[in-house]
């Protein structure tokens, strides 16, 4: 397997890329928006709502974790997960940050 040449790229290049691979998969964006819309949840509701295994649906939210979009806590035998607050606006400033500096000079060429 190659190397990424990651550390090549600047840091908001990277992170940036981090959020992209995060929503990557229609799972992962489902998730999300079964966090935003509940505020809170167990990962047993993920999985009553989604078409999806407990394994499949665990490889997903850690996946979001490591991308720190959600944040995790453990309550006895539970795992509650919800939005990370602060890296969720850090995430959203770069996307639009990248999104926003497209202005349509490409208008002619394609």
């Amino acid at each position: 397997m190659g190397t990424t040449k990651a550390e090549e790229f600047s840091i908001k290049d990277n992170r940036i890329a981090k959020y992209a691979r995060a929503l990557a998969h229609p799972a992962r964006v489902a998730i999300l928006k079964l966090l935003i819309s509940r505020q809170a949840c167990i990962c047993g509701d993920i999985v009553e709502e989604l078409p999806l295994s407990q394994s499949t649906v665990s490889q997903h939210l850690k996946e979001l974790k490591e991308a720190g979009l959600i944040k995790g806590n453990i309550e006895g035998v539970r795992v509650c997960y919800c939005i990370d607050e602060a890296e969720w606006k850090t995430a959203q400033q770069s996307i639009l940050q990248l999104f926003s500096g497209y202005k349509g000079l490409c208008a002619k060429c394609c």
